[in-house]
C-alpha cells in the first residue's frame, strides 16, 4: 500500500482528512531526503501557505507519521516514519540518520521514573557517531 493510503488511513483514525494541501505537502516530503526541514518542505510546496507547513508537520508528528530529529548540529529535522515509537542513530559525518527500537530503553525509563517520582509523559534519544560507511572511508 502506497505511504500517502496509510498516512490517509492514519489521518482517518485521529478524525483528520487528507486535503488538498496535506496531499501536497506529503507528496513534497516523500520527494525530499530521508530528513529534511520545514524550509525545505516550504520551498518544495511554495502553492501551500507557510503557516500551513507548520501546522501539518505538527499534526503529521502528533499522529506518528512523521518524526523529528535532532542532527548533530543541534538543527531540527523531519522524516516520515513507518509509525510506532523509535530512537535515532545519526551519523556526525555524513547527516545519514537510522531508527531503532529499544526495550531496555523502557525498562531504563521506567527505573528513573519510580526512582524520581516522575511521570515521564514523552522522551526522545538521538546517539550520534560514524555510520559503517564513513567508518569505512580512509581518515584524510
Amino acid at each position: 500500500m502506497p505511504a500517502t493510503e496509510i498516512i490517509e488511513r492514519t489521518l482517518a483514525r485521529g478524525g483528520y482528512r487528507l486535503t488538498a494541501p496535506r496531499r501536497a505537502l506529503l507528496e513534497a516530503m516523500q520527494d525530499l531526503d530521508d530528513h529534511f526541514t520545514a524550509e525545505d518542505v516550504v520551498t518544495a510546496a511554495p502553492e501551500v501557505g507557510r503557516a500551513t507547513v507548520f501546522r501539518t508537520l505538527r499534526l503529521m508528528q502528533d499522529i506518528g507519521v512523521v518524526c523529528q530529529v535532532v542532527l548533530d548540529d543541534g538543527s531540527v529535522a523531519y522524516r516520515l516514519t513507518s509509525g510506532g515509537h523509535h530512537h535515532h542513530m545519526v551519523c556526525s559525518q555524513c547527516g545519514a540518520v537510522a531508527d531503532f527500537t529499544s526495550h531496555d530503553i523502557e525498562d531504563v525509563l521506567q527505573q528513573l521514573a519510580d526512582r524520581t517520582g516522575y511521570e515521564i509523559d514523552a522522551h526522545r534519544l538521538e546517539m550520534y557517531g560514524r555510520c559503517p560507511r564513513c567508518r569505512a572511508l580512509p581518515d584524510e
